[in-house]
């Protein structure tokens, strides 16, 4: 049999659904959006000075429908959008590759002791989402180091462990370049987030609708078996900010029509490692060569820095990156707090071993990996069988299914999870 690592949970939760926290339907990939239309009388008054027979035509984005009809309401303030689309005809009445989008924030200087988030000057949008939806008001240590260079526009490559708060160390600067640069759905996708498995993309695609919730900047996610069509037309719409995994956004890039990505501004590769690790070494080298690399910030975090990774950051950043190691002074790259041991034991007295060990913790919260599909669904069932309840979560289910099971256990104040290794990193349990 093969080997079995636990982990318990020092948090003591109750085994539970959540009405208000149930899985999305991942079918129908989420697009929010707070702007509203830009009016057809703007739209003919902006062709018309664009035709102009004294000026030279140029490309613009005028001619491009602006298809956001159905796209759900943000619920940001009627005021903010109305201050943004009286800006449209100073922004879109150019390539957005040539709006400079962070001169005019205020950065703190290299000399400033950066620990809370009011320390950035960030817009008072972005604020309010992290004060007072998110209640932070401390960074972490990979947070005040890491977004001040990202919001200066520099490339960096990241080394921070699963837990460390580097999803909102990338997250708030894409999201402030966006606000500052003003991107509009018809300007196509301005940011993408490269993940490794479809879980930490759900999880990071979470983080950041809290993030966006009161910008009028659209954002989505297409992942491996979801809904292909209804991703593609989404797409089409206009997702200026986009969470994928690294098979289904290649495919997109290389065969979905309408998928404006040629204004990308920013790409972030998390988990870079686990990335190349579970076989997407081609695919991304893929993707890199088919995204734009002119005036493209790159940022890319990795928990271990092995000689492929290496080889992805030469291809993918800018010469002279900066390089930030949160764990370089800890002995130890293991999350504090997190109890570990071990049991040696005959083969034949394992499943004695575990089955012991998860009856004595039903009130914890704890999950069970295998080394294959195989292991996991033959291990779930018969637990099941003799009356001790866990789920099971494994790369050849379908996605519906391994999304409800990771919502559920995410959920659950109590429980077992028996699973592969695709959920070995970044579970907010």
């Amino acid at each position: 049999m093969d080997s079995i690592e636990l982990q318990s949970k020092k948090r003591k939760r109750k085994h539970g659904k959540s009405d208000k926290n149930a899985a999305p339907k991942v079918e129908e990939p989420v697009l929010t959006k707070n702007s509203e239309k830009v009016d057809d009388s703007e739209k003919t008054t902006k062709k018309a000075k664009k035709h102009h027979e004294d000026e030279p035509e140029e490309e613009t984005f005028e001619d491009e429908e602006d298809n956001t009809g159905d796209v759900v309401e943000n619920g940001a303030d009627a005021d903010d959008n109305e201050e943004e689309e009286g800006e449209d005809e100073e922004v879109n009445g150019k390539e957005v590759s040539a709006i400079e989008g962070t001169e005019h924030l205020s950065l703190p200087t290299a000399g400033e002791h950066v620990q809370n988030f009011a320390d950035l000057k960030l817009s008072d949008k972005t604020m309010k989402a992290i004060v007072e939806d998110m209640k932070f008001e401390k960074m972490t240590e990979i947070q005040q180091r890491g977004i001040p260079p990202l919001l200066a526009g520099r490339d960096v490559l990241g080394a921070a462990k699963t837990g460390s708060g580097k999803t909102l160390a990338f997250l708030i600067p894409a999201v402030e370049m966006l606000h500052s640069l003003k991107f509009k759905p018809r300007n196509g996708t301005g940011v993408i987030v490269v993940s490794p498995t479809r879980e930490l993309a759900l999880q990071i695609f979470g983080v950041a609708r809290e993030l966006m919730a009161h910008h009028s900047q659209t954002y989505g996610i297409v992942i491996g078996g979801a809904n292909r069509r209804a991703e593609a037309e989404k797409l089409a719409k206009g997702v200026n900010l986009l969470i994928a995994t690294p098979g289904r956004l290649l495919d997109h890039l290389q065969n979905t029509q309408g998928f404006v990505f040629k204004n990308l501004k920013a790409l972030i590769i998390d988990e870079a490692d686990r990335i190349l690790e579970i076989g997407f070494e081609d695919e991304m080298k893929q993707i890199v060569k088919v995204l734009p690399k002119d005036d493209r910030q790159t940022m890319l975090f990795s928990a271990t820095q092995t000689t492929k990774v290496e080889d992805l950051a030469r291809i993918s950043l800018r010469p002279g990156p900066l390089y930030i190691n949160v764990d370089h002074k800890k002995e130890h790259s293991t999350v504090e707090g997190l109890e570990q041991g071990y049991v040696v034991c005959d083969s034949d007295k394992r499943f004695l071993l575990l089955f012991s060990f998860l009856k004595r913790n039903l009130k914890k919260k704890i999950i069970v990996f295998f080394s294959s599909c195989a292991c996991v669904k033959y291990h779930a069932e018969l637990l099941n069988y003799i009356d001790l309840p866990v789920l099971d979560l494994h790369g050849k289910q379908k996605q519906q299914k391994r999304t409800n099971t990771f919502f559920e256990f995410c959920n659950a104040k109590q429980g077992t999870l028996i699973c592969t290794d695709v959920a070995a990193r970044g579970l907010d349990t």
